[in-house]
């Protein structure tokens, strides 16, 4: 898989409206999709689709017959059908306020440089680069078209995950000592031929920019710190043909300013989990799933009673998140999910590798 916007075949998941949305409400944001495989279709498109602030008003795609099909399933005309060499020609769409990127993370740089050059507004989906310098470039980019930068960290629009923040900063637990996550599944017989996941230029390191992304924003917002320092191993099998160019797993333990540690695990090589647990000095809170596109639970534990906490539909995370992007194109609302969220994270990333590599800790 070559590190450029290629057209893919129908993806294995998500599925097209029935009958194309109804017509946007007045002031409503059309958005351009750049990319369309199985998140796109699955939950990205059905979002804007979904959210009082947004449409889809175009797709971009190097696969004409996917593109058609798409398009006619959201009532986009054919005019508003680009292919990624005809991409530039949205500058001149007015029809089009917005780009979601929604491309493999080593194209998020260059395609958001060249949306904020056609002038649009741009939402990227995470992680938002490769590098930090990717992610400074994306940044100045914003700054110099005067447009908006958004990456689509949707666990800060999800309520299973702001009701635990709320509960974890409140002392339900007590003094926090430490949170554990884990993000794993186990891939299947996938090369890097066929998964760009597995692809070292497309996706980085692989586990941790992916999946493990969300158990170390969890470590950090479930705290409300950021960490000191970090201590990380990875592993990376001989003779796997899934791992000749990524980590199949990364474990990282994070050291926070009031003594609180978290331990983040992340792999495509273990047995499916997906939790981020709190323990404190007066009970723990465990989400499971914590972080998963549907179903996230909470259970505290005090005084040995577990009870469940009910947060509502974690569903409406997706819809909530392209809202908030158009309330900040619209009214000027300030990014929660900023560019230099996306920059930090990159950083901590790094951090994680290098400590990795040298097997040593880092000071962040």
């Amino acid at each position: 898989i070559p590190r450029k916007a290629i057209g893919m075949p129908w993806p294995n998941w998500g599925t097209l409206p029935d009958t194309p949305p109804p017509a946007p409400k007045p002031g409503s944001i059309g958005v351009a999709v750049v990319g369309l495989g199985g998140y796109a279709i699955g939950k990205a498109m059905p979002a804007l689709a979904a959210a009082d602030g947004t449409h889809v008003a175009a797709v971009v795609s190097g696969n004409p017959e996917k593109a058609a099909k798409v398009a006619a399933a959201y009532g986009v005309p054919e005019d508003a059908v680009y292919s990624y060499d005809t991409f530039a020609d949205i500058a001149g769409d007015d029809r089009i306020e917005a780009v979601y990127i929604v491309l493999p993370t080593g194209l998020h740089a260059d395609w958001t440089e060249m949306a904020f050059a056609a002038g649009k507004h741009v939402i990227c989906e995470k992680p938002m680069a490769l590098t930090p310098g990717e992610c400074e470039r994306m940044i100045a980019a914003s700054e110099a078209a005067g447009k908006k930068l958004m990456i689509a960290y949707r666990c800060h629009f999800e309520p299973v995950n702001l009701k635990a923040t709320e509960l974890s900063l409140g002392g339900a637990v007590g003094t926090i000592q430490r949170v554990e996550t884990a993000n794993n599944y186990r891939v299947g017989n996938e090369t890097p031929a066929d998964n760009w996941r597995l692809v070292r230029a497309l996706a980085g390191g692989g586990p941790l920019e992916d999946y493990g992304l969300y158990g170390l924003q969890a470590a950090m917002y479930l705290t409300g710190e950021l960490p000191v320092r970090v201590n990380a191993t990875t592993e990376q099998p001989a003779n796997d043909p899934r791992f000749t160019e990524i980590f199949s797993t990364v474990r990282a333990e994070l050291e926070f300013p009031s003594g609180a540690m978290a331990k983040v695990e992340t792999s495509y090589n273990a047995d499916p989990n997906n939790m981020s647990n709190v323990y404190g000095t007066e009970g723990s809170m465990l989400m499971q799933p914590a972080n998963g596109y549907s179903g996230n639970k909470i259970t505290l534990v005090r005084g040995g009673v577990s009870q469940p906490v009910a947060a509502g539909d974690s569903e409406l995370q997706f819809a909530r998140m392209v809202q908030h992007f158009a309330d900040a194109v619209r009214k000027g609302t300030p990014i929660i999910t900023s560019g230099e969220m996306g920059l930090r994270d990159l950083k901590l990333i790094d951090a994680i590798y290098r400590s990795a590599a040298s097997g040593k800790p880092v000071d962040l």
